[in-house]
């Protein structure tokens, strides 16, 4: 099971547009639907501010910094877009980035991210995709070492930090790896800041998602930080402490509010989701430090070889880092935008004060080993 939930269609604009409105009334939690216009959340006119606001906005959150859409190059031409993120999750941003431009014409294609990448390998020079928009780092990495990976403008990659891109792809929006906990149960001194101490360390009922796609992702972390035999030792622990199995990491960050078990392994914005619906539930969120526990993966795009405006492509990814498309990512998929300026939703460290891992992004790819190796011990 992947991340976002999945959609293998091509969307052409006109349905699209109708479609992203009630996705995002319907889909996207705490979403309010306010498209377009460039009114504030503070129920002023937003005169003073060019940026539209998009989903939810938050209650109380001031006009997010970045470079606003309004002052990005006009967008142009036909785009075509492999999206391996949901439309659930990403249609109503996508939309509203397409209703911005009269002479602007996309496509989008939604599927999983390695199946997207495999589709473009296939479909060889005559692929028609222009922009790779990928759930993790490991897909649009793959999409680069298949050759297959254009040239992104130089002012658009140096919006992220160097960490969050290459020469071939570059992150849009990010999720820390967390150990969510009950608060109810433990306290935050209570939680071990290092990922290989559990369980031992921690004697409280744990839960995880093994089939899931973040999950084997940390999996796969652990396994290129700690080496394979270590890893065997870790989960061959958690096992044997009777870890709880859940479809995915938002049930298992409900069931740690529900009390059902006491802690999981998850991204962080599984329990930014869960107090969206309810702010007094009983749930907190842990960090470990500079461990496959603390590792911080991207959502991300790249300009594929086969597009037929290259500058265009590169500008509709400069779109997702607008201070629109980031202050949508921190307040409706509660993601950590990645522009300077833009504050991620909750009480969450920022970026600059997590304690993450020294590791290639590229390589959480490498999923087949770790998937024989979790077979292997029995946790899938």
């Amino acid at each position: 099971m992947t991340d976002e939930r999945i959609h293998g269609r091509t969307t052409d604009r006109r349905r699209f547009l109708a479609a992203a409105g009630a996705a995002g009334a319907a889909g996207l939690a705490g979403c309010s639907g306010m498209l377009g216009g460039n009114g504030s959340d503070d129920g002023t006119d937003g005169s003073d501010s060019p940026v539209g606001q998009i989903g939810s906005g938050r209650e109380g959150r001031d006009a997010p910094g970045g470079t606003p859409m309004s002052e990005m190059p006009d967008l142009q031409g036909e785009l075509t877009v492999y999206s391996g993120r949901g439309e659930f999750l990403v249609g109503e941003l996508v939309g509203f980035i397409d209703d911005q431009y009269e002479d602007f014409e996309l496509t989008v294609r939604y599927g999983g991210s390695t199946d997207l990448v495999n589709q473009i390998v296939n479909e060889g020079d005559g692929s028609p995709a222009d922009v790779f928009y990928s759930v993790n780092a490991g897909s649009l990495g793959a999409l680069a070492d298949e050759g297959r990976a254009g040239s992104i403008d130089e002012s658009v990659l140096e919006m992220v930090r160097s960490e969050f891109r290459t020469d071939a792809w570059m992150g849009t929006s990010g999720r820390a790896r967390t150990i969510p906990y009950n608060t109810d149960a433990y306290a935050a001194d209570d939680m071990p800041n290092d990922i290989m101490a559990y369980p031992e360390a921690f004697d409280g009922d744990l839960g995880w998602a093994p089939s899931y796609g973040s999950c084997q992702a940390f999996v796969t972390a652990m396994r290129l930080i700690e080496g394979e035999e270590a890893t065997r030792e870790w989960l061959n622990a958690v096992i044997e402490s009777g870890i709880t199995d859940y479809p995915d990491e938002f049930a298992a960050c409900e069931a740690v509010a529900d009390g059902e078990i006491d802690a999981a392994f998850t991204n962080h914005y599984y329990v930014q989701r869960v107090l969206d619906g309810n702010p007094e539930a009983s749930i907190a969120t842990a960090f470990t430090q500079g461990d496959a526990g603390a590792v911080f993966n991207v959502a991300g795009a790249a300009v594929v070889d086969t597009a037929d405006d290259e500058s265009l492509a590169s500008n509709f990814i400069r779109h997702l880092l607008s201070a629109e498309a980031q202050n949508y990512f921190a307040t409706s998929t509660f993601e950590y935008p990645l522009v300077p300026d833009v504050d991620p939703v909750g009480d969450l460290p920022s970026i600059d004060e997590l304690d993450v891992p020294d590791i290639d992004l590229a390589r959480l790819s490498e999923l087949e080993p770790t998937v024989d190796l979790m077979r292997d011990v029995g946790a899938l």
